[in-house]
């Protein structure tokens, strides 16, 4: 029996075994090959950027040409509010989407037309959602150049992200949970809201991270809305509560695009600094999302 057992192992020289072996190498340096690119850019932008780091640059506005004290505090908190306004757009009608698609629908054909339309403009190109919210927004003169025109922008390139992650989250979830709640006499809505919803919050948060991952990189469709500034945005007054949000801002993005085309070794210095800023943004979003999936979703 055990000369026959060890007779049935493939042996280390036959063609079989040769043949798996030179696959597996290959796939490995495959694999190997995929991630030099992204270690050699965090490399690059980490030597670029790190020496720029230091207190004045999260404190101090950008400085004027030729001079080297500054910082970028106006653009980081720009970011901040542009991603954050595109956010609160997104998210909820994405999460209510979502929700119409898996729990509502029933699979009709308006459902099959919403998730064909999720995964086009999933596709679209970012700079056609920035002329998007400029057509929408700015040239209309609703509210010209500012944060609320970035965040709309950046809000119809999170959409997708939201729908699609959300809606295969909620699927996810087995249908033995919603006959459970049916069963003790919940109805639908309170099914969704109290059963399925909480169930695949943490793969929904994943989905709305990897969304903001996104947006905080785009720059396109923020030199159509947002546009740029190197000062800081306009204190809230009683009168006019929403000033900073209707003024033209600065985004990280923008201005690592406006910098790394001067010819001031000061501002492409600051423009490396951005880099290496929203590198490491969208690192912790995305360890973020990758946290959020080790939870179960049921």
């Amino acid at each position: 029996m055990e000369s026959q057992g060890l007779s049935l192992k493939k042996k280390p020289t036959s063609p079989r075994s040769l043949f798996d072996s030179f696959w597996t190498g290959v796939a490995s340096l495959c694999m190997i090959i995929t991630l030099i690119p992204l270690f050699a850019v965090l490399a690059f932008v980490t030597i670029q950027g790190a020496a720029q780091i230091n207190l004045d640059l999260f404190t101090q506005l950008p400085p004027p040409p030729g001079l080297s004290e500054g910082g970028i505090a106006n653009a980081i908190i720009g970011t901040l509010i542009t991603v954050s306004i595109g956010t609160l757009i997104a998210v909820p009608f994405g999460v209510l989407a979502a929700v119409y698609l898996s729990e509502f629908s029933g699979d009709n054909q308006v459902a099959k037309w919403v998730r064909f339309a999720t995964n086009v403009l999933s596709g679209v190109p970012s700079i056609i959602a920035g002329v998007f919210a400029y057509g929408l927004l700015v040239a209309t003169g609703i509210v010209g150049f500012s944060a609320i025109a970035g965040g709309v922008a950046l809000s119809v390139l999170m959409l997708p992200t939201i729908v699609r992650t959300t809606d295969e989250a909620l699927q996810i979830v087995p249908q033995n949970v919603r006959w459970a709640a049916f069963g003790i006499g919940a109805y639908n809505y309170q099914t969704v809201l109290k059963v399925v919803l909480p169930a695949a919050i943490p793969s929904i948060l994943t989905g709305v991270t990897l969304a903001i991952a996104r947006a905080a990189g785009e720059t396109a469709p923020l030199i159509f809305t947002a546009l740029y500034s190197n000062f800081w945005a306009s204190k809230p007054t009683l009168n006019e509560p929403l000033k900073p949000l209707l003024e033209p801002i600065a985004t990280l993005s923008v201005l690592v695009y406006n910098y790394a085309i001067v010819p001031f070794k000061p501002q492409q210095e600051l423009a490396w600094a951005g880099s290496l800023i929203l590198v490491l943004l969208v690192l912790v979003t995305s360890v973020t999302a990758r946290i959020a999936t080790r939870q179960k979703t049921y």
